[in-house]
């Protein structure tokens, strides 16, 4: 038989199909659009994601997206990525470009000299506005041509012979970490690159772009999730571009470019030292922090401690409440959640739930009035909110603060100034945790922050919260939107930074992660995430048992895998 039946769920039809036809000429035959009007730029085919020049061979269920949808999204980036590739290539033969990490404006890059130094670092090439605009003209040429993106495999060893005459170690490097035969590699035009993810059909879909100057390299926008004709506008924020680029700073100190390097380290039983190294910079930033917070000690007597879900928070307030200790400080916490305002004052959302991420869901002048008795030196009953009530209740919990102690205090809206308008703003210190890891796959494929810290949430709620791996992900959409309301637009507020990457969380989470993820079936909505997640994971080497042994109980990480003693 050579006709196929083919469910679209776009349309909810069921179409007759023949054998060996792209998903673009489904699309197209019957007429197939999305309901923003915006161009088809991938397709979900039983859930797993596919490039349109994909040829279906069997009965599938098929549901084409574009830029509203995560996957969309990333498509587009990632073919954006290529054409600001082919672009450098062409315009600075020999340089190499680095796309480090994600900026709340879009992917921060650098520009560096191709040939080592004597140290055998590759330095950065200043890049000037009048290179940017030479650059900016090119890509956009190149998407005028509308020139299409293809996909071959070829044996790895060719592949990695290609990369390392392109001055790109690090891809050869990981390509080489992973011991396999044939790779996939894509070309646009005479240029070829490794994508670990699909690629829209062509140049002519990527309209959209921005390259503006930031640092000592730039920033390539993308287009809003809001409106997709506009790029995303540009926030400058210097606190959080400077913890990610001493976090790049110290990896590559230690000798790991890229996820291919780190997989080396590893299969050569250097994971106990990687994770000591790791942990003894962790306990030198909570002391940095600790001395910052005894410095301001006659003035600030409050902590406030904020960051996205997954961040560590937790053991980060207690690691900073425990150098504080060494100090001579006295730490006292108050659980921000215990000022919730009673369930039948709380606001509603749109859809007329309650808002429990709201900062007015808070009984701020409550909290407000207690600070400041506090600071005052009066003695207060902190109040206990019982959830399964819904009501605030108080069972003689008292608490006074002395010359010594200070109170922290933690909690989504902790970097919110309107959280504590009431309360003099000098008294206060914040501090702003999160896992803002700067590793990349290689040179030109970043590691998500999200990704990390949605393996984290995996683990830590399966382990602790009786949560499947199933659940969170369905979750994790509604995170990030109040993470990116509430807490993202105050990260610059923060007069301390803590970033709470690992470099050995990824080989760990791995090894907790995959056979969570496995678990989630074919016909799950979470499905293509999990499947996506688990692609990422298959280029990274997992820790063993006996290596997970070496973390020590007061880690971060033991915080979402279990063992920890804080």
């Amino acid at each position: 038989m050579d006709d196929f039946k083919v469910f679209c769920t776009n349309d909810s039809q069921t179409h007759e199909v023949e054998l060996g036809t792209p998903l673009s000429s489904l699309a197209t035959r019957y007429g197939i659009s999305l309901p923003d009007g915006s161009p088809i730029l991938a397709a979900l085919v039983d859930h797993k994601l596919k490039e349109l020049r994909y040829r279906i061979t069997v009965s599938h269920e098929v549901e084409f997206i574009g830029y509203s949808h995560p996957d969309g999204r990333r498509c587009y980036i990632r073919s954006l990525c290529f054409v600001l590739q082919k672009a450098v290539r062409e315009l600075f033969p020999d340089k190499i470009l680095v796309i480090h990490h994600s900026l709340p404006s879009g992917l921060y890059c650098e520009i560096k000299e191709g040939r080592p130094d004597e140290d055998g670092h590759h330095r950065v090439w200043f890049i000037t506005d009048e290179n940017l605009d030479v650059l900016r003209s090119r890509m956009a040429e190149i998407i005028e041509a509308d020139m299409p993106f293809g996909r071959e495999k070829m044996l790895s060893d060719d592949i990695e012979e290609y990369f390392r005459r392109q001055n790109q170690y690090h891809k050869a490097e990981l390509i080489d970490s992973l011991g396999r035969y044939i790779t996939s590699i894509y070309s646009l035009g005479d240029t070829k690159d490794t994508f670990y993810g699909p690629l829209v059909p062509s140049t002519g879909c990527l309209k959209v772009f921005g390259i503006v100057g930031f640092g000592e390299g730039f920033c390539l926008q993308a287009p809003t999730i809001s409106d997709p004709s506009k790029v995303m506008p540009l926030r400058r924020q210097s606190k959080i571009a400077t913890a990610l680029k001493n976090h790049s700073d110290f990896i590559n100190t230690i000798g790991i470019g890229g996820v291919g390097s780190l997989n080396k380290a590893i299969s050569a039983g250097q994971a106990v030292e990687l994770i000591n190294v790791a942990e003894a910079r962790h306990e030198r930033k909570y002391a940095e922090i600790a001395n910052q917070i005894y410095e301001r000690r006659g003035q600030a007597r409050i902590v406030f401690i904020a960051g996205p879900s997954s961040s560590g928070k937790t053991s980060s307030s207690l690691r900073i409440a425990l150098q504080c200790k060494v100090l001579g400080l006295n730490p006292k916490v108050i659980e921000l959640d215990n000022y919730f305002l009673d369930r039948e004052s709380t606001p509603k959302d749109g859809n007329g739930d309650y808002d429990f991420e709201s900062l007015y869901a808070m009984d701020l002048d409550f909290l407000n009035m207690q600070l400041n008795q506090l600071l005052a030196g009066e003695e207060i009953e902190i109040p206990k909110f019982d959830f399964k009530q819904g009501c605030r209740t108080f069972v003689g919990n008292r608490m006074r603060l002395s010359d010594k102690d200070i109170l922290i205090m933690e909690g989504i809206h902790a970097l919110n100034p309107e959280m504590t308008t009431a309360v003099d703003n000098s008294r206060i210190f914040r501090v702003y945790a999160s896992a803002l890891t700067s590793l990349g796959l290689d040179e030109n494929n970043n590691i998500s922050t999200s990704d990390n810290r949605l393996l984290r949430r995996i683990v830590r709620d399966n382990r602790v919260r009786g949560i499947t791996p199933e659940q969170t992900i369905m979750r994790w959409h509604s995170v990030r939107r109040g993470e990116a309301r509430n807490i993202f637009p105050f990260q610059e507020n923060a007069d301390a930074v803590f970033n709470s990457a690992l470099i050995f969380e990824l080989p760990m989470l791995k090894y907790y992660a995959e056979p969570l993820l496995r678990r989630i079936a074919p016909n799950s909505p979470a499905y293509t995430e999990a499947v996506r997640l688990l692609k990422f994971l298959d280029f990274i080497v997992a820790l063993q048992p006996s290596e997970i042994a070496a973390i020590p109980p007061t880690s971060i990480m033991r915080e979402f895998i279990g063992g920890q003693t804080l």
